[in-house]
């Protein structure tokens, strides 16, 4: 047998690398555009907005309409009054919020990141007061590029002023929801806040600064995960900003008079500007990229200069990959909308929050816990009648003062059981309460149970609440001694 050859292998010298691992930020300066998903957009600015800097200033039942008392562990939201044990709704909130992103996902793909997160709104806001100092995308560029003097210092000092007064507003906004508005805002401008509340304001006043003010695409491409996983829940019918390459290739610039078909050319005038407008620097000719947040930015802007070519509109639009590669009209993607994912998501969606509503509505108005005194025990008193006594803890979620009764009943068929000291119980608004209860068993019917452990249910009554009685059953155990 003849040798296998060997074939010597040349070492190869590679150069050493050197520079970052990671692509040099590049700022955006994006464009101004208007439009009509540029008219939405600051529809859900304004929205949004009213909403959360307004709701802590509502007045509710001689409080705040919305108000998370850590230091009385009660959350009041309008008239709905949750304590810590009801940490189960915060669970199924969370669920069905993880629902509804799927479901809305599914279908409409990033629409909730362009137009409704906070960190577009907040960088809408904080780009809105950058052109108003500074001036559109070109002027700000020529501002960056220039040499340091009044004009660029007084700029500059302006913009930053304004953004750090609104996010320390934004901030303390922000805290008033867990500690009463008007009471933190006096205490405020009296000097005399807490060091967690002026704490906690100015670091979420320096997280809104720096992330409308400095960082902004950034959060959306390397801090969210909601860009990173949005491919599962993306397919080829979910809702995207597309290019239409089909009519817009072969891209050139042309005058308006100029026939395309003679100059092999398609619709695209190739005018850049719906990289311009991109709040996150990408050009969407290139297909869908993960850091597109879909807010139709590029939509107004195409759609202005196909207007001014007077070429039909929609040449970046909203669509589905699979619209854009079929050629499909609206009626072809409404139909789309309907399949197995979206049908699944939307069938559990509906069916969680029936079920949350019910169980919010129906929610008792009072809470009650029931242990056996441990402090006394089972004994016998007067003429062998046996006692037993309980803790009560009666908890009023209503903001109204309300009477209460106990009474008592047993199981098996046991009988003679009454509670001693039965009195109606007054609670405050919003008070909670431990009531002793002594519960006594007949002589002549604990003689036949002695020994044993009877199962008994105690009635808690909430007498007159919202018109009518309410009354709640909690089981418990009644001990006859030896």
């Amino acid at each position: 047998m003849s040798q296998p050859r060997i074939i010597p292998i040349k070492p190869v010298s590679i150069p050493p690398q050197h520079g970052s691992l990671f692509e040099a930020h590049k700022k955006v300066h994006a464009r101004s555009v208007e439009g009509l998903f540029a008219n939405w957009r600051w529809a859900m600015v304004w929205i949004t907005q009213i909403v959360f800097y307004g709701l802590p200033w509502l007045p509710w039942n001689g409080r705040q309409a919305v108000l998370f008392d850590l230091t009385e562990r009660r959350f009041y939201i309008f008239d709905l009054v949750l304590y810590p044990q009801d940490f189960i709704y915060l669970a199924a909130l969370l669920v069905l919020s993880a629902l509804a992103l799927f479901f809305f996902t599914a279908i409409a793909g990033r629409l909730w990141c362009g137009f409704a997160c906070p960190q577009t709104v907040y960088t809408e806001i904080f780009m809105w007061v950058e052109r108003r100092i500074e001036g559109d995308r070109l002027a700000r560029m020529r501002l960056d590029a220039a040499p340091w003097s009044a004009n660029k210092l007084l700029k500059r000092g302006s913009k930053h002023m304004t953004w750090g007064v609104f996010s320390l507003w934004t901030g303390l906004t922000f805290v008033g929801y867990f500690t009463p508005i008007r009471a933190l805002l006096a205490s405020v401008i009296s000097l005399s806040a807490g060091p967690w509340e002026l704490f906690w304001s100015v670091f979420y006043g320096m997280a809104t600064y720096g992330n409308a003010g400095f960082l902004r695409e950034q959060v959306c491409k390397y801090m969210c995960p909601y860009a990173r996983f949005q491919s599962v829940m993306l397919d080829g019918d979910s809702l995207i900003v597309g290019y239409d390459t089909a009519r817009g290739e072969a891209r050139g610039s042309r005058s308006k008079s100029a026939d395309k078909a003679k100059l092999g050319l398609g619709d695209c005038v190739d005018c850049t500007l719906c990289v311009q407008v991109c709040p996150v620097g990408i050009d969407i000719r290139n297909g869908f990229q993960m850091e597109c947040i879909g807010c139709g930015a590029c939509i107004d802007a195409c759609d202005s200069v196909m207007d001014k070519m007077k070429y039909p509109r929609g040449l970046i639009r909203f669509s589905t990959q699979n619209g854009l590669d079929h050629g499909w009209d609206k009626s072809m993607l409404i139909k789309r909308v309907m399949r197995w994912r979206t049908a699944l998501y939307g069938g559990a969606l509906l069916i969680g929050a029936s079920a949350f509503a019910f169980n919010l509505m129906t929610r008792a108005p009072f809470r009650v816990d029931i242990i056996r005194d441990r402090g006394v025990m089972a004994r016998m008193v007067d003429d062998g009648v046996i006692e037993n006594v309980y803790r009560v803890h009666i908890m009023n979620s209503t903001e109204l003062p309300q009477r209460y009764r106990v009474d008592v009943s047993a199981e098996h068929g046991v009988y003679g059981m009454k509670v001693d000291n039965a009195q109606t119980i007054l609670l405050a608004p919003s008070e909670n309460r431990d009531v002793s209860v002594r519960i006594r068993l007949d002589a002549n019917v604990a003689a036949n149970l002695v020994g044993q452990i009877v199962p008994i249910s105690m009635g808690i009554e909430q007498l007159g609440a919202y018109g009518q009685a309410v009354r709640v059953i909690e089981k418990s155990t009644f001990v006859v001694p030896r």
